[in-house]
């Protein structure tokens, strides 16, 4: 089964299987009822000073190459691992998954969710 990626606000589909939200920061005034996941994993989101240094908050922004880095060096972490085995144990055994990100990410291509697909069908390639 696939993963998929979306934005958290995107279109519920059917065929969305486990879907979890993968953002540093929960959407504002989004009511708990409202939500459109089953799952809130920070662990696996940019820390908050990378978030803030892609945007610019403490200067200039850093470009995608530096971010691609320094993100993939943070889901080397722990915690992070723990997460993406269990994501690549979930997709390994058929279970689509879609990992959902912030309203503001418009291009996949530039954004850490797709990073995070990478890394969870390398874990559950991994295992067979």
């Amino acid at each position: 089964m696939p993963i998929k990626t979306k934005r958290w606000n995107d279109p519920i589909e059917a065929d969305d299987g486990f879907r979890v939200l993968i953002c540093r920061y929960r959407p504002r005034a989004l009511r708990k009822e409202n939500e459109t996941w089953e799952k809130w994993w920070k662990a696996v989101a940019p820390s908050k000073e990378l978030h803030a240094d892609y945007y610019g908050k403490h200067g200039e922004p850093i470009g995608w190459p530096e971010y691609e880095r320094r993100y993939l060096q943070e889901m080397e972490e722990d915690v992070a691992q723990k997460v993406i085995a269990e994501l690549a144990e979930m997709h390994a055994d058929g279970k689509t998954i879609t990992l959902l990100c912030s309203s503001a990410c418009e291009d996949p291509a530039r954004c850490h969710r797709t990073l995070l697909k990478g890394l969870v069908e390398a874990r559950a390639a991994d295992r067979k």
